[in-house]
């Protein structure tokens, strides 16, 4: 018995290296497919243009988050199923999943062409000879988000089932067409922000078709039935609702505070956030391949009762997917300004300030991350969600309250990150409970580690960079010294033993193999 679950686990760990490898491989292309098309649209569109896209869309977002909420309970349960292997709970969770959805799509329609159409003729900054463009991209962003909507089921049941394979090969896919699509912008004589709408909603439609066709080819339990179970839906209806806290929460200081700065600061400085948004995006879609691997494994461990390997795996994912944003990000922060000159050439007004604020509040999502999930595979959302959303509905009126005192437009960045803080000791202390988590650990085998990789990580890049002009040579000599100094740190004070003499053999069979 003991044999069988140590193959178990070793095949589980085999699973997560290989979808995390994967998952990486479908990063690095993305990521530099998005940054290069994000200068291109930029350049193309011109800063107001680019403001009022990222603005315009903002608003549908708003309300996506109708959809978000039932996004985390139809990951929950199919995961869930999946952990327990019962294959008809599966398809049933499927079907009924994809109806609520459904159902959430229809009021997504109404909202955004009633609320959010009033918002955005009456309280947005828009210049008038824009308004019409800015319909178009308002009509398209409503049926994006709806494609979006309904293809959550899909999307919960390749990642419930590990094929993170069928994520990075439609992903290239993807990033590819949107080549395509700056090409077609760059060439076009028609109004290019509602070019650019258009053809981003044909390939978000292209794309989802693609999801679904993969589902029912490999998945039985996605072939659609109509198959409604009244007590699951109200099981799951219960979860997203208490979810809609935490979710609604995230939708309402993100593009709250974009609305925010249109208000206060006119579309120029929405541009600038869109822009920091990007780099963001991109540096969090590391530490997100690693969590999206190693996510399933938390729950299916919850759902067979193996709390130990459940807290392990949550330990890991914070730890490891920390030190691989901090690799990436401590180089950007030194070097934002050069590097937003480099990738954009001309920079939106408070660009560089936005972003380094946005990516020190990234550095808190690894800490986070693993605990909603294991939240969320316990089914017990509701007093989790009801106080960790309240905290983080508080960014957006405080915010409102030191801009109303004429604090300048960073000011919101540096709001997010204190209450987000204060929001990762609010989330574990919930959990101490929940799954058994011991306190203790999680500061040995979290804190503790990264507090002192980060503090023997910065010396030797801070000399360098205060030591040097600014150029490419202090570029190219900084991102070696974090890297060096950075991966020196986690070698010696962020692995434990076991993780150092796991990597160490693999290093060497590698060396062996060639």
């Amino acid at each position: 018995m003991l044999e069988k679950q140590e193959h178990k686990q070793v095949t589980n760990n085999k699973r997560i290296a290989k979808n995390t490898i994967l998952l990486y491989f479908r990063m690095l292309f993305t990521m530099g497919v998005t940054l290069y098309t994000s200068r291109v649209v930029l350049s193309t569109l011109g800063v107001e243009d680019y403001g009022i896209y990222n603005v315009t869309g903002g608003v549908v977002a708003m309300f996506a988050f109708l959809n978000t909420a039932m996004s985390s309970a139809s990951q929950r349960y199919i995961t869930f199923a999946l952990g327990k292997g019962d294959v008809e709970r599966l398809r049933t969770v499927f079907n009924t999943s994809l109806q609520v959805h459904i159902v959430i799509s229809v009021f997504l329609i109404i909202l955004s062409e009633t609320v959010g159409l009033w918002f955005l003729t009456h309280k947005l900054v828009i210049p008038e000879n824009r308004m019409f463009a800015a319909m178009w991209v308002y009509q398209c962003s409503i049926a994006t988000a709806v494609l979006g909507v309904m293809s959550v089921p899909y999307n919960a049941d390749i990642v419930a089932n590990e094929k993170m394979s069928a994520f990075a090969y439609i992903s290239v896919l993807d990033v590819s067409l949107k080549l395509l699509v700056v090409y077609l912008l760059y060439i076009s004589s028609w109004d290019k922000l509602i070019v650019y709408a258009i053809l981003g909603f044909l390939v978000q439609f292209f794309i989802r078709s693609i999801y679904v066709r993969y589902c029912a080819k490999h998945f039985p339990e996605s072939k659609f039935k109509h198959e409604f179970d009244k007590s699951l839906f109200k099981e799951m209806s219960s979860f997203a609702g208490w979810s809609f806290f935490g979710n609604f929460a995230c939708v309402l200081y993100g593009q709250g505070i974009n609305m925010l700065l249109n208000i206060f600061f006119g579309p120029v400085v929405n541009a600038a956030r869109g822009v920091a948004v990007q780099v963001q995006t991109a540096v969090q879609q590391f530490a997100g391949s690693f969590q999206m691997a190693i996510n399933p494994q938390i729950t299916k461990n919850y759902a067979n009762g193996n709390y130990s390997q459940m807290h392990s795996l949550m330990f890991r994912s914070a730890r490891f997917s920390f030190y691989l944003l901090f690799l990436l990000i401590l180089p950007v922060l030194f070097e934002t300004r050069y590097i937003l000159t480099l990738w954009l050439k001309n920079v939106p007004n408070n660009t560089v300030i936005f972003t380094q604020i946005m990516l020190c509040i990234t550095l808190l999502n690894p800490f986070s991350s693993p605990c909603s999930i294991a939240n969320q595979a316990t089914g017990n959302v509701k007093r989790f969600q009801t106080v960790v959303g309240t905290l983080l509905m508080l960014i957006l009126p405080v915010s409102y309250f030191v801009l109303k005192l004429g604090a300048p437009a960073y000011s919101v960045f540096i709001v997010h990150f204190c209450i987000e803080f204060i929001a990762i000791f609010t989330r574990m202390y919930m959990l101490r409970k929940m799954i058994h988590l011991p306190i203790a650990d999680y500061f040995t085998n979290i804190f503790i580690k990264v507090a002192i990789v980060v503090i023997a990580s910065v010396a030797v890049p801070v000399i360098v960079h205060t030591h040097m002009n600014d150029g490419f040579f202090r570029f190219v000599l900084v991102c070696i010294a974090c890297l060096l100094s950075v991966s020196v740190a986690v070698w010696l004070f962020g692995l434990t033993s076991t993780e150092r003499s796991f990597l160490f053999e693999k290093v060497l069979k590698l060396l062996h193999v060639k």
